[in-house]
């Protein structure tokens, strides 16, 4: 009997990325179904809304019937079990994510042992795009146009569109 691949790809995505994007496409073949759960981290204020959130990246995969989106709070081991998620994936930029990272992936891997977390590395030209300076820069009136998907540009740049 197999079981379904069924992998929650976890992140604030404050605002969702090319970066973030890349890892997804790239992992989809991968699994059999693909969640991304906007998690509520107490660490982090988010500048945009989780609704937006959600609708951004519903909107992005709107064709695919393989991803799913969805909110969570609390830990995202027990979001997992709660979806039915054997893998976890996490996008890696630089070692300091990895060290960041495996120490979670091993704490998580304690609480629950049947549940695998996969790291990929961003493509190279996505390795400085991070939520957290595209939120720096649109905040202080940059232009962040090239490093998110359309989505988002349509709603935070509703009169000026896309750089295309």
């Amino acid at each position: 009997m197999s079981t379904q691949r069924i992998c929650l790809f976890p992140g604030t995505f404050d605002p969702i990325t090319l970066g973030h994007v890349d890892i997804i496409e790239r992992s989809l073949d991968l699994f059999d179904k693909f969640i991304i759960g906007i998690g509520h981290n107490a660490k982090k204020t988010p500048l945009f809304s989780p609704e937006d959130r959600l609708q951004w990246i519903s909107d992005l995969f709107k064709d695919n019937p393989k991803v799913e989106t969805i909110l969570y709070e609390g830990l995202t081991i027990d979001c997992c079990k709660k979806v039915g998620a054997n893998f976890i994936l996490r996008g890696i930029r630089y070692v300091s994510d990895f060290e960041y990272e495996k120490s979670i992936a091993d704490m998580n891997k304690s609480i629950e042992p049947s549940i695998e977390t996969f790291f990929l590395t961003c493509s190279p030209e996505f390795s400085s795009v991070a939520s957290t300076l595209i939120r720096d820069v649109y905040v202080n009136g940059g232009d962040v146009r090239k490093y998110l998907p359309e989505p988002v540009i349509k709603s935070l740049y509703p009169f000026e569109g896309s750089l295309k």
